[in-house]
């Protein structure tokens, strides 16, 4: 099986994704200002959600760096080990779940419902051109011990 990434995976850091998505957000927010739904206690669950989220993506780091593996995420072919404790025994990508949470936490926050729609096109996107490559590679690189983890664990939650 080749485990070559192609055309966009893998090619773009999901961080740089994570602030691209935001800033459609805003601009979209802006662009549709009839589609708002204020309400008072969106600034308390937005910061909530965005909290949350940035707590599970440091949880997936530090779970990595206490693996001693690479939590780069364009060279899953140098990964060490499979990290399969903590929070990685309830999904194989809390780092790409912290910051769909972060997202929609921003999007609370924005209170539009366009830009509600963006966290979703994120997920699918990371899905599609980071997830998907980097199962691939480590599919290759630790055989049946990570297909036994695709198969214990969710994707993402």
């Amino acid at each position: 099986m080749d485990d070559t990434p192609q055309g966009l995976e893998l090619k773009i850091p999901p961080l740089a994704v994570l602030v691209i998505t935001a800033l459609f957000m805003w601009l979209l927010a802006r662009a549709t200002p009839q589609l708002l739904v204020l309400y008072s206690a969106r600034v308390p669950i937005a910061i909530a959600f965005e909290l949350i989220g940035a707590a599970i993506v440091a949880t997936g780091v530090i779970q990595f760096a206490k693996a001693s593996t690479t939590v780069n995420p364009h060279t899953p072919e140098s990964s060490a080990r499979i990290v399969t404790t903590g929070i990685y025994r309830v999904t194989r990508n809390p780092m790409y779940a912290g910051m769909f949470l972060i997202l929609l936490g921003w999007a609370i926050y924005l209170a539009n419902v366009a830009a509600a729609l963006l966290p979703f096109a994120f997920a699918a996107y990371i899905s599609r051109f980071q997830i998907q490559p980097e199962e691939r590679i480590l599919l290759a690189r630790f055989g049946n011990e990570y297909e036994d983890y695709l198969s214990a664990v969710r994707r993402w939650v």
